[in-house]
């Protein structure tokens, strides 16, 4: 007896190259693909997806490519795409951060840090206290469903098995990254600059009272100063995401379909 194994290896390839994809887009991604989430429910979520969408996913490629260097070519360009779009999206969060972690330094409150869950690094309290805030609007604006369904789509506007990461795509990955300092930028910028007044006033004072202590006048006034300037513009975060989300998902949607 001759067991044909052309049906299961076919079965294996419809099920394979969308898992590449999706795994590591779920790695990528922000909230899910935090350090505090396990490696088992990661991989759980992703096998999960795979079932859901794998049976509406087309490709052209023989079921045989698996095996061969071509096929190799073809699954890390499939990662590669997958950890892209994961990461496009991670560039709002770590806006979010950088611009934080600026104000923080400015108030004198850099060396209150506190280990980060996401990332699984050092970043003081203030910008752990923004990523809170970032990851509750995103979720509550159903920002979860929404890379889900990104994902989803994907499939269709970059087929599996087509051509990716041309020099035009990396110009635009690129250029994306640029808004990881521009959105910095308008969070810490109202805090940086009252601070920064603050301290060319002590300067100022320095100078007329050289015996005064900066040290012991100066900074409880400039924690006291940058919290006000927190509470006044934490609002900001909520626009900020909103102007940069959407932009994310558009700059997504025009890379998968320039892949092909």
């Amino acid at each position: 007896m001759t067991l044909d194994i052309a049906p299961i290896v076919e079965l294996l390839a419809a099920y394979i190259w969308p898992f590449i994809r999706i795994s590591t887009f779920v790695v990528a991604i922000p909230a899910i693909g935090g350090a505090f989430v396990p490696r088992r429910i990661r991989a759980l979520l992703a096998i999960v997806l795979t079932l859901l969408m794998a049976p509406v996913v087309e490709h052209d490629l023989s079921p045989m490519t698996m095996f061969s260097l071509s096929g190799l070519i073809h699954a890390m360009q499939e990662a590669a795409l997958g950890f892209i779009m994961g990461f496009t999206v991670q560039i709002v969060f770590d806006a979010v951060t950088l611009g934080a972690q600026t104000i923080a330094m400015s108030m004198g409150l850099g060396f209150a840090v506190f280990i980060d869950r996401v990332s699984g690094v050092n970043i003081p309290v203030i910008s752990q206290l923004y990523l809170m805030l970032t990851m509750l609007v995103f979720l509550a604006i159903n920002g979860h469903l929404a890379l889900i369904q990104l994902m989803a789509d994907s499939f269709t506007a970059a087929p599996i098995g087509s051509t990716f990461l041309d020099a035009t795509d990396a110009q635009a990955i690129l250029t994306w990254s640029s808004q990881l300092f521009v959105g910095a930028m308008h969070i810490a910028l109202p805090a940086v600059t009252t601070l920064l007044i603050v301290n060319l006033s002590f300067g100022v004072m320095s100078r007329a009272a050289p015996t005064m202590n900066l040290f012991a006048v100066g900074f409880p006034i400039s924690m006291l100063l940058g919290f006000t300037v927190l509470y006044l513009t934490v609002g900001g975060i909520e626009r900020m995401f909103d102007n940069l989300f959407p932009a994310a998902l558009d700059a997504l949607a025009g890379l998968t379909v320039e892949a092909r």
